[in-house]
């Protein structure tokens, strides 16, 4: 009598939340006044459920309560059968069974598992009787399942068998890996003829390096595909292999599938959409080339267009492809994935105010750049005057434009400034009719016209750069209170040097006037001096200071 009072008393102590739990609902059950009946089930245990998972194998599914939720019930399920197999000394066919009106208390070697009341069998749509019996057979199962799995004999089997399967892993990518190769090879020697006859058929719209580039990423593509495939399987099999990872094993592939099975339902209702962006893609690529194409034709002089200049190909064809990339977007964009979402719209709305904010100057000079191609305003190599600068066109962008000045210096000039400002161009005409180098001189009232202007001249033909032909003129530019301003002017062809056909003519002018004892005026005089102010013939080389006579 004493023992079975200790025992009674240790179970009660063992089992305080248990019992506590089910006089609560017995009480419950007695005075349908605190819950009512029809909401007695939902309300105390509640609709979530939970696995009882041994070594990566359901079980049984329980319920739970408020405080006492169907996660931790199922965990502390799990901990008590790994605890009961663990030990030994625990027959797995010793499970008893203590039958009462509310629940059914599982015990194994008299040590306490699991209370199953009415709402668990509902889960499984049985009796709590037939529940409790299924119950039994499948925790007997686990624990001589469990204890199987852990013997040596069992582990070194799958161990072998996982470096069985490791090496067979790496042998099949490694075969993968030499089968690709082959096959690129063979492909290559097989197609590489046709495919490159294919780009010259084509006029070059379809290039061979983009081809075989497309292919190979393909290729590549698929052979990642299969060594991840390959890989996954591995991994899954060698985990599944030791009872410690084979929840691992079995969460792997829901982890994997899950995002596959959500990717591939949204790609099959993308697809209607895909094929409509994939259609206006193709479209506007080849409408661009054969756009492209025609422009070039007119560059290269192959196609004639009357009234439009060869000069404006590429910028037209620049223009054509922004409207209509612009309008392939705005057709596209209803079908793009996110379109709709407030996100997308908000990222949208904030990168075009940003644009809006920050495009005043690019907008101006953009619109500049293509202004001035219009107005044939300048071509690359031409010399030209842009403010202060003189320099030869660089290049020329739809933002800005390259000078190099005759000192070799890199003058960047927005076209917006280019736009606003007059251009002086010194080789737009030089080529046809030449460019007129000029320069004047004042002469006092006792020389000759007619022998200053030949004088002129004759500077002008001695000038090397200078055209014969149209011959130099001299203008008479005014009458002045001491002297006579004339102007020669003289045609060059070769802006680039012009600063040095300036040069030897202005040398030439000196030398010519000083041979024939002519003073030039310039800028004006007060009296006449007590003699010529020229330089005589034998004074035309004297040496520096410093330096023997003779020496050059």
């Amino acid at each position: 009598m004493r023992k079975v009072l200790s025992d009674l008393i240790m179970n009660l102590k063992n089992n305080y939340l248990r019992i506590m739990t089910s006089v609560f609902l017995l009480i419950l059950s007695v005075n349908p006044i605190i819950v009512p009946a029809q909401v007695e089930a939902d309300s105390l245990l509640g609709t979530s459920k939970a696995a009882v998972v041994i070594d990566g194998k359901v079980l049984i599914y329980v319920r739970g309560i408020t405080s006492y939720p169907a996660e931790k019930r199922a965990n502390v399920i799990e901990q008590r059968i790994e605890d009961a197999a663990s030990d030994l000394s625990n027959l797995a066919d010793s499970i008893t069974v203590i039958h009462n009106e509310i629940r059914d208390d599982i015990f194994i070697s008299g040590k306490f598992i699991m209370s199953v009341i009415d709402d668990d069998a509902k889960l499984e749509g049985i009796s709590r009787a037939n529940f409790v019996r299924v119950i039994k057979r499948k925790i007997t199962q686990a624990i001589i399942s469990y204890r199987a799995e852990r013997t040596s004999q069992a582990l070194l089997n799958k161990a072998f068998y996982g470096v069985g399967a490791t090496v067979i892993t790496l042998i099949i990518l490694f075969l993968i890996n030499w089968i690709v190769k082959k096959f690129n090879v063979w492909f290559e020697n097989k197609l590489k003829t046709k495919i490159d006859s294919l780009e010259s058929r084509s006029f070059q719209m379809i290039r061979s390096r983009q081809l075989w580039f497309t292919f190979y990423s393909f290729v590549r593509g698929i052979k990642f595909l299969l060594f991840l495939i390959i890989i996954f399987i591995y991994a899954q099999y060698v985990l599944g292999l030791f009872p410690w990872t084979r929840a691992v094993s079995i969460s792997l592939l829901g982890f994997f599938l899950k995002p596959l099975i959500a990717f591939g339902n949204s790609i099959l209702n993308f697809i209607p959409n895909l094929a409509f962006l994939i259609v206006i893609y193709f479209i506007t690529r080849y409408l661009l080339k054969l756009i492209k194409l025609f422009f070039s034709g007119i560059e290269q002089g192959s196609i004639r267009v009357a009234n439009f200049d060869p000069e404006w190909s590429i910028p037209s064809y620049k223009i054509l492809r922004l409207l209509i990339v612009a309008f392939a977007v705005i057709v596209a964009y209803p079908y793009i994935p996110g379109s709709e979402s407030d996100a997308f719209k908000g990222v949208s709305l904030f990168m075009g105010v940003l644009f809006s904010l920050g495009s005043s100057s690019l907008i101006s000079n953009l619109i500049a750049g293509y202004t001035m191609t219009y107005r044939k305003t300048f071509k690359k190599g031409d010399i030209v005057k842009i403010e202060d600068y003189v320099g030869q066109v660089m290049d020329i962008k739809l933002f800005v434009t390259r000078l190099r000045t005759l000192k070799n210096e890199e003058v960047v000039v927005p076209n917006s400034i280019i736009l606003n400002n007059n251009v002086v161009n010194y080789s737009s005409l030089a080529a046809e009719r030449g460019l007129i180098l000029h320069t004047t001189v004042g002469i006092g009232y006792e020389t000759s016209w007619r022998q200053v202007e030949d004088m002129l001249k004759a500077a002008a033909q001695r000038t090397e750069g200078i055209l014969k032909d149209p011959p130099p003129y001299v203008l008479q530019k005014s009458l002045g209170d001491f002297a006579i301003t004339y102007e020669l002017n003289a045609f060059c062809n070769d802006p680039v040097n012009m600063m040095k056909h300036y040069t030897a003519l202005h040398q030439n002018v000196l030398d010519v006037f000083n041979e024939n004892n002519v003073q030039i005026m310039t800028p004006a005089y007060e009296g006449d001096p007590a003699e010529p102010k020229v330089v005589p013939k034998e004074k035309w080389i004297v040496p520096l200071a410093g330096e023997l006579p003779g020496k050059a």
